[in-house]
Protein backbone atom coordinates (compact mmCIF):
# COMPACT_ATOMS: atom_id res chain seq x y z
CA UNK A 1 0.00 0.00 0.00
CA UNK A 2 1.22 3.36 -1.39
CA UNK A 3 2.08 6.04 1.95
CA UNK A 4 0.90 9.56 0.64
CA UNK A 5 1.98 12.88 2.64
CA UNK A 6 -1.12 15.24 1.74
CA UNK A 7 0.22 18.66 2.97
CA UNK A 8 -2.47 21.29 3.47
CA UNK A 9 -1.79 24.92 3.04
CA UNK A 10 -4.22 28.19 4.32
CA UNK A 11 -6.46 28.90 1.35
CA UNK A 12 -9.80 28.62 0.06
CA UNK A 13 -9.06 25.54 -1.90
CA UNK A 14 -7.85 23.36 1.42
CA UNK A 15 -11.84 22.11 1.40
CA UNK A 16 -10.97 20.37 -1.93
CA UNK A 17 -8.15 18.65 -0.42
CA UNK A 18 -10.55 16.46 1.97
CA UNK A 19 -11.74 15.12 -2.05
CA UNK A 20 -8.23 13.98 -2.67
CA UNK A 21 -7.69 12.50 0.10
CA UNK A 22 -10.79 10.27 0.19
CA UNK A 23 -10.15 9.97 -3.97
CA UNK A 24 -6.69 8.61 -2.83
CA UNK A 25 -8.13 6.20 -0.16
CA UNK A 26 -10.28 4.79 -3.12
CA UNK A 27 -6.64 3.23 -5.08
CA UNK A 28 -5.39 1.81 -2.18
CA UNK A 29 -3.38 4.88 -0.23
CA UNK A 30 -2.29 5.03 2.78
CA UNK A 31 -2.74 8.45 3.08
CA UNK A 32 -1.29 11.28 6.05
CA UNK A 33 -2.11 14.76 6.83
CA UNK A 34 -0.09 18.11 7.60
CA UNK A 35 -1.01 20.82 8.38
CA UNK A 36 -0.29 24.80 8.56
CA UNK A 37 -1.35 26.80 11.30
CA UNK A 38 -2.93 28.61 8.18
CA UNK A 39 -4.91 26.04 6.76
CA UNK A 40 -6.81 25.12 10.15
CA UNK A 41 -8.47 28.41 9.49
CA UNK A 42 -10.32 26.93 6.82
CA UNK A 43 -10.71 22.93 7.51
CA UNK A 44 -10.35 21.79 11.25
CA UNK A 45 -7.51 19.01 11.51
CA UNK A 46 -10.64 17.10 13.46
CA UNK A 47 -11.86 16.42 9.87
CA UNK A 48 -8.57 15.52 8.13
CA UNK A 49 -8.16 13.05 11.52
CA UNK A 50 -11.54 11.39 10.69
CA UNK A 51 -10.76 10.61 7.13
CA UNK A 52 -7.13 9.44 7.30
CA UNK A 53 -7.66 7.59 10.27
CA UNK A 54 -4.34 9.35 11.46
CA UNK A 55 -2.98 12.01 13.52
CA UNK A 56 -2.95 14.84 11.45
CA UNK A 57 1.04 16.76 11.91
CA UNK A 58 0.50 20.48 13.03
CA UNK A 59 3.17 21.26 15.22
CA UNK A 60 6.64 20.21 14.13
CA UNK A 61 7.49 20.78 17.57
CA UNK A 62 5.27 17.75 18.64
CA UNK A 63 6.99 13.81 18.97
CA UNK A 64 4.79 11.05 17.49
CA UNK A 65 4.57 7.86 19.06
CA UNK A 66 7.87 6.06 21.56
CA UNK A 67 9.22 10.09 20.90
CA UNK A 68 9.93 9.86 16.84
CA UNK A 69 10.80 12.93 15.53
CA UNK A 70 7.42 12.63 13.10
CA UNK A 71 8.77 15.28 10.68
CA UNK A 72 11.84 12.94 9.63
CA UNK A 73 9.79 9.32 10.07
CA UNK A 74 6.90 10.62 8.10
CA UNK A 75 9.22 12.17 5.44
CA UNK A 76 11.14 8.61 5.50
CA UNK A 77 7.95 6.74 4.98
CA UNK A 78 6.59 8.28 2.71
CA UNK A 79 6.06 7.34 -1.16
CA UNK A 80 4.86 10.42 -2.24
CA UNK A 81 4.67 13.81 -0.70
CA UNK A 82 1.51 15.71 -2.42
CA UNK A 83 0.77 19.22 -1.40
CA UNK A 84 -2.87 20.46 -2.85
CA UNK A 85 -3.23 23.78 -2.81
CA UNK A 86 -0.38 24.84 -2.72
CA UNK A 87 0.09 28.61 -1.70
CA UNK A 88 2.80 31.13 -2.74
CA UNK A 89 3.91 31.66 0.55
CA UNK A 90 4.62 27.53 0.69
CA UNK A 91 6.45 27.45 -2.36
CA UNK A 92 8.39 30.41 -1.57
CA UNK A 93 9.48 28.31 1.57
CA UNK A 94 9.93 25.57 -0.73
CA UNK A 95 12.14 27.40 -2.94
CA UNK A 96 14.28 29.09 -0.56
CA UNK A 97 14.74 26.14 1.91
CA UNK A 98 12.95 27.86 4.79
CA UNK A 99 11.91 24.86 7.36
CA UNK A 100 9.63 27.15 10.24
CA UNK A 101 6.11 24.79 10.25
CA UNK A 102 4.95 21.29 10.21
CA UNK A 103 4.95 21.10 6.13
CA UNK A 104 8.16 23.07 5.24
CA UNK A 105 9.66 21.27 7.69
CA UNK A 106 9.32 18.27 6.61
CA UNK A 107 9.56 18.96 2.81
CA UNK A 108 13.21 19.77 3.52
CA UNK A 109 13.23 16.42 5.11
CA UNK A 110 11.83 14.15 2.95
CA UNK A 111 13.36 12.22 -0.44
CA UNK A 112 10.21 10.97 -1.53
CA UNK A 113 8.63 12.82 -5.32
CA UNK A 114 6.55 15.62 -4.74
CA UNK A 115 3.63 16.63 -6.28
CA UNK A 116 2.73 20.63 -6.23
CA UNK A 117 -0.88 21.85 -6.81
CA UNK A 118 -0.42 25.93 -6.76
CA UNK A 119 -3.60 27.50 -6.05
CA UNK A 120 -3.87 31.70 -5.44
CA UNK A 121 -4.80 34.77 -6.80
CA UNK A 122 -3.88 34.98 -10.54
CA UNK A 123 -1.67 38.45 -10.39
CA UNK A 124 0.09 36.08 -7.61
CA UNK A 125 0.28 33.53 -9.48
CA UNK A 126 2.21 35.31 -12.30
CA UNK A 127 4.52 37.82 -9.77
CA UNK A 128 8.19 37.56 -10.75
CA UNK A 129 8.86 36.05 -7.40
CA UNK A 130 6.06 33.22 -7.48
CA UNK A 131 7.05 32.52 -11.14
CA UNK A 132 11.02 32.20 -10.11
CA UNK A 133 10.38 29.74 -6.94
CA UNK A 134 8.36 27.93 -9.08
CA UNK A 135 11.04 27.28 -11.74
CA UNK A 136 13.28 26.17 -9.25
CA UNK A 137 11.31 23.95 -7.96
CA UNK A 138 10.91 22.29 -10.89
CA UNK A 139 14.59 22.14 -11.83
CA UNK A 140 14.89 20.13 -8.11
CA UNK A 141 12.60 17.96 -9.91
CA UNK A 142 9.17 18.73 -7.89
CA UNK A 143 6.21 18.28 -10.17
CA UNK A 144 3.16 19.94 -10.28
CA UNK A 145 -0.41 19.87 -11.48
CA UNK A 146 -1.54 23.19 -13.26
CA UNK A 147 -4.02 25.24 -11.25
CA UNK A 148 -7.15 26.29 -13.33
CA UNK A 149 -8.47 29.05 -14.76
CA UNK A 150 -12.14 30.89 -14.30
CA UNK A 151 -13.44 33.09 -11.11
CA UNK A 152 -11.57 32.79 -8.29
CA UNK A 153 -12.54 32.51 -4.35
CA UNK A 154 -11.42 36.89 -4.53
CA UNK A 155 -13.30 37.65 -7.41
CA UNK A 156 -11.12 37.20 -10.18
CA UNK A 157 -11.44 36.05 -13.37
CA UNK A 158 -7.81 34.21 -14.48
CA UNK A 159 -5.50 31.25 -13.76
CA UNK A 160 -4.91 30.66 -10.30
CA UNK A 161 -7.96 27.97 -9.01
CA UNK A 162 -6.71 24.92 -7.43
CA UNK A 163 -7.35 22.02 -9.80
CA UNK A 164 -9.90 19.56 -10.19
CA UNK A 165 -9.51 16.69 -7.20
CA UNK A 166 -9.68 14.15 -9.96
CA UNK A 167 -7.03 16.00 -12.31
CA UNK A 168 -4.59 15.95 -8.69
CA UNK A 169 -5.08 12.46 -8.05
CA UNK A 170 -4.13 11.10 -11.67
CA UNK A 171 -1.37 13.03 -11.48
CA UNK A 172 -0.46 11.84 -7.75
CA UNK A 173 -1.13 7.96 -9.35
CA UNK A 174 0.91 8.64 -11.68
CA UNK A 175 3.82 9.28 -10.30
CA UNK A 176 3.69 6.46 -7.29
CA UNK A 177 3.34 4.40 -10.62
CA UNK A 178 7.06 5.14 -11.85
CA UNK A 179 8.24 4.79 -8.40
CA UNK A 180 12.05 3.70 -8.94
CA UNK A 181 11.35 1.91 -12.18
CA UNK A 182 14.60 2.15 -13.78
CA UNK A 183 16.13 0.57 -10.42
CA UNK A 184 19.55 -1.62 -11.32
CA UNK A 185 20.20 0.22 -13.92
CA UNK A 186 22.90 2.07 -15.47
CA UNK A 187 22.27 5.12 -17.53
CA UNK A 188 24.74 7.10 -19.08
CA UNK A 189 23.31 10.76 -20.41
CA UNK A 190 25.28 12.92 -22.60
CA UNK A 191 24.32 16.49 -22.59
CA UNK A 192 25.48 19.92 -23.61
CA UNK A 193 27.34 21.90 -26.58
CA UNK A 194 30.98 20.80 -28.38
CA UNK A 195 33.45 23.33 -29.24
CA UNK A 196 35.90 23.42 -31.85
CA UNK A 197 38.82 25.59 -31.23
CA UNK A 198 39.92 27.77 -34.43
CA UNK A 199 42.59 29.48 -31.93
CA UNK A 200 43.20 29.93 -28.18
CA UNK A 201 40.20 32.54 -28.23
CA UNK A 202 38.11 31.45 -31.20
CA UNK A 203 35.89 27.92 -31.72
CA UNK A 204 33.15 26.84 -33.57
CA UNK A 205 29.97 25.74 -31.36
CA UNK A 206 26.37 25.71 -31.39
CA UNK A 207 23.15 27.00 -28.96
CA UNK A 208 22.49 24.11 -26.70
CA UNK A 209 22.39 24.74 -23.17
CA UNK A 210 22.62 21.61 -21.78
CA UNK A 211 18.80 21.32 -20.21
CA UNK A 212 17.54 18.68 -21.55
CA UNK A 213 19.92 16.25 -20.81
CA UNK A 214 20.66 17.58 -17.29
CA UNK A 215 16.88 17.25 -16.61
CA UNK A 216 16.92 13.63 -18.10
CA UNK A 217 19.91 12.51 -15.73
CA UNK A 218 18.20 14.07 -12.55
CA UNK A 219 15.03 11.82 -14.07
CA UNK A 220 16.79 8.92 -14.07
CA UNK A 221 18.38 9.36 -10.95
CA UNK A 222 15.18 10.21 -8.87
CA UNK A 223 13.96 6.90 -10.40
CA UNK A 224 16.81 4.60 -8.64
CA UNK A 225 19.21 4.75 -11.61
CA UNK A 226 23.00 4.85 -11.03
CA UNK A 227 23.52 7.75 -13.62
CA UNK A 228 26.70 9.09 -15.20
CA UNK A 229 26.24 12.02 -17.05
CA UNK A 230 28.76 13.27 -19.81
CA UNK A 231 28.43 17.03 -20.46
CA UNK A 232 29.85 19.39 -22.89
CA UNK A 233 30.89 22.95 -21.82
CA UNK A 234 27.48 24.35 -19.84
CA UNK A 235 26.39 27.39 -17.21
CA UNK A 236 24.36 24.81 -15.60
CA UNK A 237 26.19 22.71 -11.79
CA UNK A 238 26.76 19.65 -10.99
CA UNK A 239 23.82 17.64 -10.59
CA UNK A 240 23.31 15.89 -6.77
CA UNK A 241 23.96 11.84 -6.60
CA UNK A 242 25.22 12.17 -10.35
CA UNK A 243 28.69 11.52 -11.19
CA UNK A 244 29.72 13.71 -13.78
CA UNK A 245 32.49 14.44 -16.43
CA UNK A 246 33.31 17.29 -17.78
CA UNK A 247 34.57 17.81 -21.16
CA UNK A 248 34.88 20.48 -23.99
CA UNK A 249 35.32 19.05 -27.88
CA UNK A 250 33.99 16.14 -29.94
CA UNK A 251 36.48 13.78 -29.90
CA UNK A 252 36.69 14.26 -25.51
CA UNK A 253 33.18 13.19 -25.50
CA UNK A 254 33.59 10.41 -28.06
CA UNK A 255 36.63 9.18 -25.55
CA UNK A 256 34.62 9.64 -22.44
CA UNK A 257 31.30 8.43 -23.64
CA UNK A 258 33.75 4.84 -25.47
CA UNK A 259 34.89 4.20 -21.74
CA UNK A 260 32.03 4.63 -19.90
CA UNK A 261 29.51 3.00 -22.74
CA UNK A 262 30.19 -0.70 -21.23
CA UNK A 263 28.99 -0.64 -18.63
CA UNK A 264 25.82 1.25 -19.03
CA UNK A 265 22.02 -0.60 -19.58
CA UNK A 266 20.81 2.58 -21.35
CA UNK A 267 22.57 5.30 -23.30
CA UNK A 268 20.44 8.66 -23.79
CA UNK A 269 22.93 10.85 -26.38
CA UNK A 270 21.02 14.33 -25.54
CA UNK A 271 24.25 16.09 -26.10
CA UNK A 272 24.40 18.54 -29.63
CA UNK A 273 27.53 17.03 -30.70
CA UNK A 274 29.67 19.60 -33.13
CA UNK A 275 29.67 17.63 -37.00
CA UNK A 276 32.72 19.48 -38.26
CA UNK A 277 35.65 21.06 -36.72
CA UNK A 278 38.34 23.26 -38.28
CA UNK A 279 40.70 21.01 -39.49
CA UNK A 280 44.11 22.95 -38.14
CA UNK A 281 44.19 24.67 -34.84
CA UNK A 282 45.65 28.22 -35.00
CA UNK A 283 48.42 28.16 -32.15
CA UNK A 284 48.23 32.05 -31.75
CA UNK A 285 45.20 34.54 -32.66
CA UNK A 286 44.13 34.67 -35.69
CA UNK A 287 45.03 38.38 -36.54
CA UNK A 288 41.82 40.83 -37.99
CA UNK A 289 44.16 42.08 -40.45
CA UNK A 290 43.00 39.14 -42.67
CA UNK A 291 40.56 40.72 -45.17
CA UNK A 292 39.21 37.16 -44.94
CA UNK A 293 39.46 34.09 -42.91
CA UNK A 294 38.56 30.83 -44.66
CA UNK A 295 38.33 27.59 -42.42
CA UNK A 296 38.69 24.27 -43.60
CA UNK A 297 36.58 21.34 -41.58
CA UNK A 298 36.58 17.86 -41.41
CA UNK A 299 34.16 15.43 -39.44
CA UNK A 300 34.22 14.96 -35.98
CA UNK A 301 33.72 11.04 -34.91
CA UNK A 302 29.86 10.17 -35.08
CA UNK A 303 29.59 8.92 -31.35
CA UNK A 304 25.71 7.82 -31.88
CA UNK A 305 26.63 6.03 -34.87
CA UNK A 306 29.51 4.12 -33.14
CA UNK A 307 26.87 2.83 -30.09
CA UNK A 308 24.67 1.63 -32.52
CA UNK A 309 27.20 -0.35 -34.32
CA UNK A 310 27.68 -2.18 -31.21
CA UNK A 311 24.82 -2.01 -29.12
CA UNK A 312 24.12 -5.34 -28.11
CA UNK A 313 21.25 -5.50 -25.70
CA UNK A 314 22.04 -1.90 -24.67
CA UNK A 315 18.61 0.40 -25.14
CA UNK A 316 20.40 3.45 -27.08
CA UNK A 317 18.18 7.08 -27.23
CA UNK A 318 18.82 9.45 -29.74
CA UNK A 319 18.05 12.92 -30.24
CA UNK A 320 17.06 15.16 -33.51
CA UNK A 321 17.05 18.66 -33.26
CA UNK A 322 15.56 20.11 -36.20
CA UNK A 323 14.21 22.91 -38.18
CA UNK A 324 12.27 21.39 -40.84
CA UNK A 325 10.64 17.63 -41.24
CA UNK A 326 11.06 16.48 -38.04
CA UNK A 327 9.49 13.13 -38.50
CA UNK A 328 10.88 12.42 -41.54
CA UNK A 329 14.51 12.97 -40.20
CA UNK A 330 13.96 11.68 -37.07
CA UNK A 331 12.72 8.25 -38.21
CA UNK A 332 15.64 8.79 -41.04
CA UNK A 333 18.22 8.55 -37.91
CA UNK A 334 16.41 5.85 -35.86
CA UNK A 335 16.92 3.37 -38.77
CA UNK A 336 20.35 4.63 -39.97
CA UNK A 337 21.81 5.01 -36.19
CA UNK A 338 20.18 1.67 -34.94
CA UNK A 339 18.29 3.26 -32.09
CA UNK A 340 15.11 2.30 -29.59
CA UNK A 341 14.09 5.65 -29.51
CA UNK A 342 14.61 8.56 -31.13
CA UNK A 343 13.48 12.30 -29.78
CA UNK A 344 12.91 14.78 -32.40
CA UNK A 345 12.09 18.43 -32.06
CA UNK A 346 11.80 21.54 -33.89
CA UNK A 347 14.40 24.27 -32.44
CA UNK A 348 13.20 26.72 -34.81
CA UNK A 349 10.33 27.71 -32.72
CA UNK A 350 10.11 30.11 -30.41
CA UNK A 351 10.37 29.25 -26.55
CA UNK A 352 11.04 25.48 -26.67
CA UNK A 353 14.69 23.29 -27.59
CA UNK A 354 17.57 25.25 -27.29
CA UNK A 355 18.06 27.65 -24.43
CA UNK A 356 14.40 27.04 -23.16
CA UNK A 357 13.27 25.59 -20.21
CA UNK A 358 10.03 24.43 -22.54
CA UNK A 359 10.18 21.80 -25.22
CA UNK A 360 8.25 20.16 -27.53
CA UNK A 361 8.93 17.02 -29.16
CA UNK A 362 7.86 13.46 -31.05
CA UNK A 363 9.34 10.41 -29.05
CA UNK A 364 9.53 7.84 -32.33
CA UNK A 365 10.47 3.79 -31.73
CA UNK A 366 9.79 0.77 -33.69
CA UNK A 367 6.57 0.41 -31.99
CA UNK A 368 5.27 3.67 -32.94
CA UNK A 369 5.23 7.22 -32.47
CA UNK A 370 4.18 9.68 -29.40
CA UNK A 371 3.70 13.24 -29.67
CA UNK A 372 4.32 15.50 -26.34
CA UNK A 373 2.88 18.79 -26.17
CA UNK A 374 4.87 21.87 -25.10
CA UNK A 375 6.22 21.18 -21.82
CA UNK A 376 8.90 21.97 -18.98
CA UNK A 377 12.12 20.00 -20.11
CA UNK A 378 12.00 17.87 -16.78
CA UNK A 379 8.33 16.46 -17.79
CA UNK A 380 9.33 16.05 -20.92
CA UNK A 381 12.32 13.63 -19.28
CA UNK A 382 9.71 12.09 -17.50
CA UNK A 383 7.80 11.40 -20.67
CA UNK A 384 10.91 10.05 -22.27
CA UNK A 385 11.47 7.45 -19.51
CA UNK A 386 8.20 6.59 -19.22
CA UNK A 387 8.53 5.06 -23.21
CA UNK A 388 11.80 3.62 -22.64
CA UNK A 389 10.42 1.46 -19.35
CA UNK A 390 7.70 0.51 -21.34
CA UNK A 391 9.22 -0.29 -24.54
CA UNK A 392 11.76 -2.69 -22.42
CA UNK A 393 9.15 -4.38 -20.79
CA UNK A 394 7.84 -5.03 -24.23
CA UNK A 395 10.73 -6.66 -25.21
CA UNK A 396 12.35 -7.76 -22.13
CA UNK A 397 15.62 -6.60 -22.15
CA UNK A 398 18.21 -5.32 -19.66
CA UNK A 399 21.85 -6.03 -20.06
CA UNK A 400 24.71 -4.25 -20.78
CA UNK A 401 27.76 -5.41 -22.80
CA UNK A 402 29.32 -6.74 -19.14
CA UNK A 403 27.02 -9.41 -18.83
CA UNK A 404 24.97 -7.63 -16.42
CA UNK A 405 21.56 -9.93 -15.00
CA UNK A 406 18.57 -8.98 -16.37
CA UNK A 407 16.24 -6.54 -14.34
CA UNK A 408 13.17 -8.29 -13.79
CA UNK A 409 10.38 -6.74 -15.63
CA UNK A 410 7.70 -4.21 -13.82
Amino acid sequence: MPRVVLGVTGCIGAYKACEVLRELQKRGADVHVVMTQNAARFVSPMTFEALSRHPVFLDQFALGMEGEIRHISLADDADLLLVAPATANSLGKFARGIADDALSTLYTASRAPVLVAPAMNVNMFEHPAVVENLEILARRGVRFVDPGSGYLACGWLGKGRLAEPAEIVAAAMALLARGRDLEGHTVLVTAGPTVEDIDPVRFVSNRSSGRMGYRLAEAARDRGATVVLVSGPTTLPDPAGIETVRVRSAEEMAAAVGERAPGATIVAMAAAVSDWRPKRFEAHKVKKQRAELSLEMERTPDILAGLGARKGSRFLIGFAAETQRVREYARQKLQEKNLDLIVGNDVSKQGQGFAAEQNAALLIDREGELAVGLVGKRELAERIWDRVVALRALAGTGTADQGATETPRR
